[in-house]
């Protein structure tokens, strides 16, 4: 008869369990640390609070949830990242996520307080049953603020993109389902705007394209001097109409290339059609008839509010191998206010990044071309993972402000698989500097040829480049991977690491020569 009792109350339903049985007796001999202790365990690996209680089905059925969605944040980081950034990029995925988010943090809180409670002793004296409400608490809030702090990023992104990706009006731009489509190449036009206090205006003193081959990634920049004339406009257009002989506007110094941003919408405002940046699309036209390529689409970062970003980045840190001028105008003879002196890993804030990619006086403007190049190559090296999760919000807020661009949403998803090919593949560059182009009489001709060799060099050549014709300097041709001992044929154009990299013998001869003596008062 006792044998029957037994095989009757092994036999009862899941969730009534009868007195006697060997689950009721574990359950009475579990002591309340030990409840705590499998609790903690069960919020770190769900499910194993509910095994420990006897609820088999129910812990193996948690865990293994617990362990696919663990195994699929694993891919994600690893063979998925792909699709993880695709979903970062689209306002409605992340949507999504921040839902999905939500709903994991909600049933971990459930499984720990449903944890806990199976696994208190019958008769726990009330203030140890306020201890453990506290732990479940404290358990409870460990699993949710990684949650809100995971949804607040993925607001702050969802933001950035409807930003900056706006979707406004373009003369230069058709939205179309497949932005790439058959294109062998993707060109970008990259704009640095000098604008802010004490200039009128944006001016474009950074004009570089990136064009970027669609199959492999391979990349090559091409740089042009902020002082080029005679802008051209392919012919046909509206802009070659009203500039035949190239961009003019009057002063001489107002007919640069970092003027016809700001000079030819304020001539000719509307001769393009509707457009959030009239100046982008003079620039995108001109640029891609001077180097003979089709501009997709632009960047324009304003350096206006570049400090704040060098900012909310903690600064920068980089190599100064010369005086550079802080302050100072040639044309008004204002003299620099002071110099940055020369020296290895100098950690500079924004306003002093500012000044050194800024300063002229007394320089080249392909002097500053490199300084800028060193100081993005340094911002590079600032976003690291740990610094990019810590101060996201704010270097979110301040893209927002500082950067714009006609790239549409619907081309975002291939340009995340383009990223994944350009981090693979060979980047090049070409410098229109004064050894190449005389930027007051350019040879467009010549520039678009130079440009067609560039991007029809293999990235990475298995064997050695033919040396540059004999009107093309060597200075001119593009660079790629060159082998340990590059021959004389082979001289690259600017390189960001030899530029950037600290050099004791140009620092020493600069200290030598002393400390330029010229300052403003």
């Amino acid at each position: 008869m006792s044998a029957g009792n037994d095989s009757r109350a092994e036999a009862s339903p899941d969730g009534v369990t009868p007195v006697g049985s060997p689950r009721s007796r574990h359950h009475r001999e579990r002591t309340f640390g030990a409840a705590l202790g499998l609790t903690a365990l069960g919020a770190i690996l769900p499910g194993t609070a509910f095994l420990a209680a006897g609820r088999r089905r129910l812990g193996v059925l948690t865990l293994l949830v617990f362990l696919l969605l663990l195994g699929g944040g694993a891919w994600l980081a690893t063979g998925g990242r792909r699709v993880a950034v695709r979903a970062t990029v689209d306002t409605d995925s992340l949507l999504w996520i921040v839902g999905g988010i939500t709903l994991v943090a909600l049933l971990w809180a459930i499984v720990v307080v449903a944890g806990y409670r199976m696994l208190l002793p019958g008769g726990t004296p009330r203030g140890r049953r306020v201890l453990g409400a506290l732990v479940v608490t404290l358990l409870v809030a460990v699993v949710a603020v990684p949650a809100v702090l995971a949804s607040r990023l993925a607001f702050t992104q969802r933001d950035l993109i409807a930003g900056v990706f706006d979707d406004g009006k373009s003369a230069t731009v058709v939205d179309t389902p497949d932005p790439f489509g058959d294109k062998e190449r993707v060109n970008v036009l990259l704009l640095g705007g000098d604008g802010g206090e004490g200039r009128e205006g944006v001016r474009t003193d950074t004009v570089v394209v990136a064009s970027i081959a669609t199959e492999t990634g391979e990349t090559t920049l091409f740089s042009l001097p902020r002082n080029l004339e005679n802008l051209p406009f392919p012919a046909g257009s509206p802009l070659a109409e009203v500039y035949p002989e190239g961009f003019e506007a009057g002063a001489e110094s107002e007919s640069l290339l970092n003027a016809v941003y700001r000079n030819g919408p304020a001539a000719y405002p509307d001769i393009l059609g509707p457009s959030d940046d009239p100046g982008a699309d003079f620039l995108k036209l001109g640029v891609g008839e001077a180097l003979g390529l089709s501009i997709d689409y632009y960047v324009l970062v304003n350096l206006d509010g570049f400090s704040r970003l060098v900012d909310a980045l903690g600064g920068i840190t980089v190599n100064v191998n010369y005086y550079v001028p802080i302050g100072g105008n040639p044309g008004t003879g204002a003299l620099p206010d002071d110099y940055i002196e020369p020296g290895p890993d100098q950690h500079m804030d924004g306003a002093r990044a500012l000044d050194f990619a800024r300063g002229r006086f007394g320089l080249t403007d392909y002097d500053r071309m490199d300084r800028q190049r060193c100081t993005i190559d340094a911002i590079i090296d600032a976003a690291d993972p740990v610094t990019l999760l810590q101060r996201y919000q704010e270097l979110a807020a301040t893209t927002q402000d500082i950067v714009s661009t006609d790239i549409p949403r619907s081309a975002l998803d291939d340009f995340v698989d383009l990223g994944f090919l350009v981090k693979d593949s060979g980047v090049r560059s070409v410098v229109f500097d004064a050894t190449v182009i005389d930027p007051a009489y350019p040879d467009y001709a010549r520039m678009r040829q130079i440009v067609q060799d560039a991007i029809a060099l293999p990235a990475t050549p298995t064997e050695e480049p033919p040396a540059p014709p004999a009107d093309v300097p060597a200075s001119a041709t593009p660079s790629a991977p060159a082998p340990a001992t590059p021959s004389p044929a082979q001289a690259p154009a600017a390189d960001v690491v030899d530029a950037c990299a600290y050099d004791p013998a140009r620092a020493a001869e600069a200290r030598a020569a002393g400390e330029p003596p010229t300052r403003g008062g």
